[in-house]
């Protein structure tokens, strides 16, 4: 992996972020999202939402990483459903399972908003399940073999890192998620496009790698190696005391993660390099080279953003 390509000498970091959605790239800047999906017939359909500046308060450190976070949770599943409903009503088969269609039923108008706020629910409730309180669980037992502190929680912290690569390969395989996983690519190379100052053309973009340092994927690998090394400072208690403190710690490692994420995004030293080098190789799951067409969505929420918003300030933020 060439680092170089990936920290680029003199580029400008930009405020501008984005997430790869159902054959589609959203694209967020300081004061408008712009949300581009291919239609099945080959046409562009494009959505402008203004966005709410943030209180002085979820603009100071660590808490603003706190609020990006789940601001980002709520948009993503948001932008996720609109590309569904894009593509449904221009005649795509989407799967939807009984309970989708139940909601859709039962509440009628607000239906989108409960299914919102479900998958909202959800996703934390899995996330929390899976990574956070099943792998303390796990490695309870090995309290039988040793009572080395640092030892079991160095085990707990590598299972949990462990459980996400191997989730994140396992859902890779899966070809809608490959496509999803192209536009993600697609989104880092336009990105780099503009930071770098170029004309936003699908041949300037094919130039820039699939990985950005400003990525999503690096803010969970540095969540993953923060509770690491914070969960080790609070012993091996019981398992229920080790639950909570595991949970209340979770808005703590989200802010800090953040500030690392920031500050990885606007510098190029060796330190950098090094902290960010995991999460750079996760990137290699989550993202895949875009063909043209791909590109060209990205692009098209890129555009939007510049023209309708304030999109070129400069000052990193995650995308």
């Amino acid at each position: 992996m060439d680092l170089d390509k990936i920290f680029i000498k003199n580029a400008c970091p930009t405020k501008i972020g984005g997430q790869a959605v159902i054959e589609g790239v959203m694209m967020k800047g300081p004061s408008v999202m712009a949300t581009s999906v291919r239609k099945p017939d080959g046409d562009i359909t494009i959505k402008i939402d203004d966005i709410k500046a943030p209180g002085k308060i979820s603009k100071m450190p660590i808490i603003r990483g706190v609020y990006a976070f789940g601001s980002s949770m709520i948009t993503g599943i948001k932008t996720l459903m609109y590309s569904a409903e894009v593509l449904e009503e221009a005649g795509m088969d989407i799967e939807k399972g009984k309970l989708d269609l139940w909601i859709e039923k039962k509440f009628g108008d607000n239906a989108t908003n409960v299914l919102l706020y479900f998958s909202l629910v959800t996703a934390i409730v899995f996330s929390v399940g899976i990574f956070i309180i099943l792998p303390t669980v796990a490695i309870n037992f090995v309290k039988y073999f040793t009572t080395n502190v640092l030892m079991l929680n160095l085990l707990e912290g590598l299972l949990r890192i462990v459980m996400f690569i191997i989730y994140v390969f396992l859902i890779s395989r899966l070809e809608d998620i490959k496509r999803v996983f192209q536009y993600h690519g697609a989104e880092h190379k336009s990105i780099h496009c503009f930071e770098n100052g170029l004309d936003l053309t699908v041949e300037n973009c094919k130039t820039f790698s699939t990985i950005h340092p400003r990525c999503g994927t690096s803010f969970m690998m540095f969540v993953l190696v923060i509770s690491l090394l914070l969960f080790s400072f609070l012993g091996w208690p019981n398992l229920i005391i080790r639950i909570l403190s595991r949970l209340l710690f979770i808005p703590i490692i989200a802010g800090l993660s953040y500030e690392l994420l920031r500050w990885a995004g606007k510098s190029s030293s060796g330190i950098v390099k090094i902290i960010s080098y995991p999460g750079l190789l996760l990137q290699k799951l989550t993202t895949k080279e875009p063909d043209d067409m791909q590109m060209e969505v990205a692009l098209t929420s890129l555009k939007a953003v510049l023209d309708h918003g304030k999109g070129n300030n400069i000052d990193g933020s995650e995308n």
